[in-house]
């Protein structure tokens, strides 16, 4: 994967727009859950993974950990957990709940299954997924997202596309067609898209940190010229040029909209790139520092080992041996990194 292939030519000219326009994602786990009462599902955390929950029949509990707790969800009601975190769904408060991946299913496809558990009373029908975005933006944008997301169908005459998609999803559900479940699946994409633009367009939150700052008319330029140029030899003052803007004002209102300074999130981001590179491509540790502009592959080596945790060799040697990647993670914004050219 090139970095200045990062963005699409027919991608929105907004930052908040192309940060959407990432929102393309890799399903690990679909399943159809036709379930009695009582019943209880306890879902394993899967770290970069944003689980979602549609109910089409019957009524489900939805419990978290602090601070979102306990969501009941009604028919046509859809609830993200966009975070990984491992979370329970009960009939009833109390249900025994047993993993999920404990239980029998019966596998359709690769991606697809179906559960049936429960104590034989009253019913209920979920559709149940895990889906991953690769895209750095997409990880940032999931990342800005609360702990829980709930959809309500009957909240808004708005939300007419949640009923229309959650309408196919039902149907296709009910009755398994060939081919069914390739259309649950790409339904189930289209939801947890449209759920988090709803958020964002509804929600107060969403108008805070880096989203915010991608809101900014100045400061969401610079994050988009850094998106679409990281190997430039960008400076804070090359970034506050661009956007008009003196160096110290410009400084100062990055830090305090997106929560790091420019250089430090201009660091992440080459290494967000270079990390989906060394699991995806066969780009050696020397390209991706020619592709990310860096002076020499040590410079480079460092920069991600500052960044990242571990050295290039080590995240290519677990992508090779296990097919992931596996511990090895970008670090939180506190954490202090240093751009080496």
């Amino acid at each position: 994967m090139e970095a200045t292939r990062a963005i699409d030519p027919w991608a929105p000219v907004d930052p908040l727009g192309e940060a959407l326009h990432f929102l393309r994602m890799n399903g690990a786990f679909y399943c159809r859950s036709e379930l009695t009462a009582p019943w209880g599902l306890t879902m394993p955390p899967m770290p970069e993974y944003v689980w979602f929950h549609v109910v089409t029949s019957g009524r489900v509990w939805v419990e978290t950990e602090e601070p979102a707790g306990t969501t009941l969800l009604q028919p046509g009601d859809l609830a993200l957990v966009p975070h990984g975190a491992g979370h329970v769904l009960r009939s009833e408060p109390g249900a025994t709940a047993p993993g999920i991946l404990e239980l029998e299913r019966e596998r359709v496809s690769d991606r697809y299954e179906i559960l049936r558990h429960g104590e034989g009373g009253a019913p209920s029908l979920l559709i149940c997924g895990a889906v991953r975005f690769d895209h750095p933006a997409a990880r940032d944008l999931v990342e800005a997202l609360p702990a829980t997301i709930r959809i309500e169908a009957a909240d808004s005459p708005e939300l007419d596309w949640l009923q229309s998609t959650l309408r196919l999803m039902a149907a296709e559900a009910r009755e398994l067609r060939p081919g069914g479940e390739t259309v649950i699946t790409r339904l189930g994409d289209i939801l947890v898209i449209q759920a988090i633009r709803s958020w964002i367009e509804t929600d107060p939150a969403a108008q805070t940190g880096w989203l915010g700052a991608l809101r900014d008319r100045q400061i969401g330029r610079a994050i988009s010229l850094i998106h679409r140029d990281p190997a430039r030899a960008w400076t804070v003052a090359s970034l506050a040029d661009e956007v008009a803007m003196s160096r110290s004002a410009f400084a100062r209102r990055f830090t305090e909209l997106v929560g790091e300074p420019a250089m430090h999130y201009l660091a992440r981001w080459r290494m967000h790139l270079a990390l989906d590179s060394l699991r995806e491509d066969a780009a050696t540790v020397a390209e991706l520092a020619s592709r990310l502009g860096y002076r020499s592959e040590a410079a480079f080596a460092r920069a991600f080992k500052r960044v990242v945790g571990v050295s290039p060799g080590a995240v290519r040697r677990g992508a090779q041996q296990s097919g992931a990647v596996g511990a090895a993670h970008i670090r939180s914004r506190s954490t202090p990194v240093e751009t080496i050219r």
